[in-house]
């Protein structure tokens, strides 16, 4: 079954504690940790050890799966702290964004070349790095993806497939999914108005609030069998009011709970 979850970074100036608390209440399953130097980092990854222990008892108190955790960059040095900490949260899946510029093909084989090289780093702890296409990036939509892909044959890397993105490089998304389901294991979500290059405001990525037709999506994903998890990842809600990150994450979760319902998978 799908595990509905929300990236903790829409709760960005707050606390991991209060995070957890307001996803729990809006009816989620699990988090995304975020781990992103200068956004949010409600995992600390140059401190993540002493982290361990209280993340895990407050995701046993809230009831929450730590589905995975977000750390976009490529770095090395934060990318070996972040396998580690994944393997030691039971964290399976690290997501990062490919970087470059779109239409470079020296930025996509030098990008290309460093995920090949994290994807190997992440299976040496058991972990998956899964990578989406990026508006403006060296992978930007589904050809560049497929392209990865068929460079990238290790099993510590895997898709992120983000409709929001994929709208925005001009494809339907419901369409698009099927030639990368067989290697995706994470799902970023958020809805959008218009084709870009942002996603727009805070309030319009709610699920359902856009133009993206998320219920043939989710169809997609239930007749393509896809059982990982699917993360709320709403940006730029920093200057909100704590109420309305509430309103954002429980619509959300209302709109994405009742397609999957429908479609009876949940």
């Amino acid at each position: 079954m799908m595990r509905l979850g929300v990236n903790t970074v829409l709760f960005q100036g707050h606390d991991l504690a209060t995070a957890m608390r307001h996803i729990a209440w809006a009816g989620y399953d699990g988090v995304e940790l975020s781990a992103i130097k200068g956004m949010c980092e409600h995992l600390e990854l140059d401190r993540w050890r002493e982290q361990v222990e209280p993340i895990r008892a407050l995701a046993a108190e809230h009831r929450l799966a730590l589905l995975s955790m977000e750390v976009a960059s490529l770095d090395e040095e934060r990318l070996s702290k972040a396998f580690a900490a994944a393997q030691a949260l039971g964290v399976p899946v690290v997501n990062v964004g490919p970087g470059g510029k779109s239409n470079n093909e020296a930025d996509f084989e030098r990008q290309t070349d460093l995920l090949a090289r994290r994807a190997e780093q992440a299976a040496a702890h058991g972990v998956t790095l899964c990578c989406k296409a990026h508006v403006g990036a060296a992978i930007y939509n589904t050809p560049t993806t497929r392209r990865a892909l068929e460079k990238i044959a290790s099993p510590g890397f895997g898709v992120d497939m983000d409709p929001s993105h994929i709208y925005r490089a001009g494809e339907n998304p419901a369409e698009a999914l099927a030639a990368v389901l067989p290697r995706m294991r994470h799902v970023h979500i958020r809805d959008c108005r218009g084709r870009g290059p942002g996603p727009g405001e805070p309030r319009d990525q709610a699920c359902g609030r856009g133009e993206i037709d998320l219920p043939a999506y989710f169809r997609a994903l239930v007749q393509g069998r896809y059982d990982g998890p699917v993360c709320l990842e709403v940006i730029g809600a920093g200057q909100y009011e704590l109420p309305r990150r509430d309103i954002i994450a429980a619509e959300s979760y209302g709109y994405m709970n009742a397609c999957l319902k429908a479609l009876g998978a949940r």
